[in-house]
């Protein structure tokens, strides 16, 4: 279960983004472990792969967390320039 695609992340919602993020975690936990005592793992690349399954999830997080506040942030006018005519038609 180790492979999120970006595809899949898409229709995913915050609480559940956290609970496989959650999921990935205990189970890089459980690789590490395996060789920490001296066994071998199935699948040689299968840590570079979750981690890079936590760095997707944390930044698709992030991007969700930053569109929600820009949503909720009022919208600011740029201030005029102090030497800026402005033309009324």
């Amino acid at each position: 279960m180790a492979i999120i695609r970006k595809k899949e992340m898409a229709g995913l919602t915050m609480a559940s983004l956290g609970s496989k993020l959650g999921e990935v975690r205990r189970e890089l936990n459980t690789e590490r472990g395996l060789i920490k005592s001296g066994g071998r793992s199935s699948n040689p690349g299968k840590i570079k792969e979750l981690r890079r399954t936590i760095a997707r999830i944390l930044t698709k997080a992030s991007q969700k967390e930053n569109m929600m506040l820009n949503a909720k942030a009022p919208q600011r006018t740029a201030p005029a320039k102090k030497n800026e005519v402005k033309i009324s038609a």
